[in-house]
């Protein structure tokens, strides 16, 4: 079971919206449920609220709940 959704702070999601914005490629270090981490690259299609939680979609790849991330483009995301 997944933990109980943690908001990011504001200045990291509009971080993630100009990503979006621009098109611009980014890499995530994402930690999965059970703790271990992978690496995802892509642009960044959307940013979105589902069932009270906030959402990234890379195009042609994964969907990333916002309060995973862990890394963007090699710095932390805290």
């Amino acid at each position: 079971m997944d933990q109980p959704y943690i908001p990011i702070n504001c200045e990291r999601h509009d971080e993630l919206l100009a990503l979006a914005t621009v098109r611009r490629p980014c890499t995530l270090e994402v930690e999965r449920p059970d703790g271990t981490r992978e690496s995802v690259a892509g642009v960044i299609e959307d940013v979105y609220t589902e069932t009270g939680a906030e959402y990234l979609r890379l195009r042609g790849g994964p969907t990333v709940r916002l309060d995973r991330i862990r890394t963007l483009d090699s710095r932390p995301f805290p």
